[in-house]
C-alpha cells in the first residue's frame, strides 16, 4: 500500500470486488448498501464514458469500473476534502488517469464538463428535501443527505447537459419521491425507461427506488421484478449476495 494516499485517521476498506480498495474517513460520509444497489443497476457499456455527479467516497466510479475496466469516469464532488480523498482513492488503485474526480459543483456543470459527451451520467442523490428533517450537525453529512448544495432539479439539468443523445441516467431514491422524480425527469427531456423498486422484505413497503432515463426518449417505461434484501428469516436473499459477491 502506498501510505503517502492515506491520511492519519483514515482508513482503507477492501470492496472485495476486483481488488478494488476505497478510503474512508470516520467523520465524513461513508457509502452504505444504496451505492452498491446502485452501481449494479446502472447499464455500463463497453467504452463508455461516465460521469458520476455528487462522487462522495468515490465509491460509484470504482464499482462501475470493476464491471467494465474499458470506461472512463469523470466525478464532480462539491466538498473539496471529500473530493480530495476520492482523488486519492483512484490513486490508490491506480486508476487516477481513467478515473477522474474534479471539484466543482454540479449546478455549474456547464463550467466543468463538455456538453454531450457522456454516454452514462449517474447519481445517489441527497435523500431529504431540504427542512424535511432535523440537519445533522456535521456539514460533510448534512450535504450528502439533505438537499441544499443538490437537488433533483439541479440533477436533472445537469444530467440532461452531459447526456449525448439517448444516454442514460442511473440514480436512485426513496421511493416515497418517486413521483416528484419522475416529473422532474420528464421537464429536462430525461424520459423514465426502467423502474426497480427496493424492499427490506418481501412482505414489506418499498424503502429505494431505482430509475432509468434516457435523454430524448420516446415514452415507455419496464417495470423490473423488486429487489428484496432480506429473506424472512433476516438473511441476505441471493441477489444480495449475488451484488455483494458473496
Amino acid at each position: 500500500m502506498n501510505n503517502d494516499l492515506v491520511r492519519p485517521g483514515e482508513r482503507v476498506d477492501d470492496l472485495q470486488f476486483m481488488n478494488l480498495r476505497i478510503i474512508q474517513s470516520p467523520d465524513a460520509f461513508r457509502f452504505g448498501m444504496d451505492a452498491v444497489l446502485l452501481a449494479d443497476f446502472a447499464r455500463v457499456r463497453k467504452n463508455s464514458r461516465v460521469c458520476d455527479l455528487g462522487t462522495g467516497t468515490g465509491i460509484l466510479p470504482l464499482l462501475l469500473y470493476g464491471r467494465e475496466n474499458s470506461i472512463t469516469c469523470d466525478a464532480v464532488e462539491i466538498q473539496p476534502d471529500a473530493a480530495e480523498r476520492a482523488g486519492r482513492s483512484m490513486a490508490l488503485n491506480g486508476l487516477a488517469d481513467v478515473l477522474t474526480v474534479h471539484t466543482g459543483d454540479l449546478r455549474d456543470i456547464r463550467h466543468i464538463l463538455p456538453h454531450a459527451a457522456y454516454q452514462l451520467v449517474i447519481c445517489n442523490p441527497p435523500y431529504s428535501p431540504a427542512h424535511a428533517s432535523l440537519p445533522s450537525p456535521k456539514t460533510p453529512l448534512r450535504t450528502a443527505r439533505q438537499e441544499g448544495d443538490c437537488t433533483l432539479d439541479d440533477v436533472a439539468r445537469a444530467a440532461a447537459w452531459l447526456l449525448a443523445y439517448h444516454g442514460h441516467l442511473a440514480l436512485m431514491l426513496p421511493a416515497a419521491r418517486l413521483a416528484d422524480a419522475l416529473a422532474t425527469l420528464r421537464a429536462h427531456r430525461l424520459e423514465p425507461k426502467r423502474l426497480r423498486l427496493v424492499h427490506a422484505r418481501a412482505d414489506r413497503p418499498a424503502r429505494l427506488a431505482l430509475i432509468e432515463a434516457m435523454l430524448d426518449a420516446h415514452p415507455g417505461l419496464a417495470v423490473d421484478p423488486p429487489l428484496i434484501a432480506q429473506n424472512p428469516d433476516g438473511s441476505d436473499t441471493d441477489e444480495i449476495k449475488r451484488i455483494y459477491h458473496i
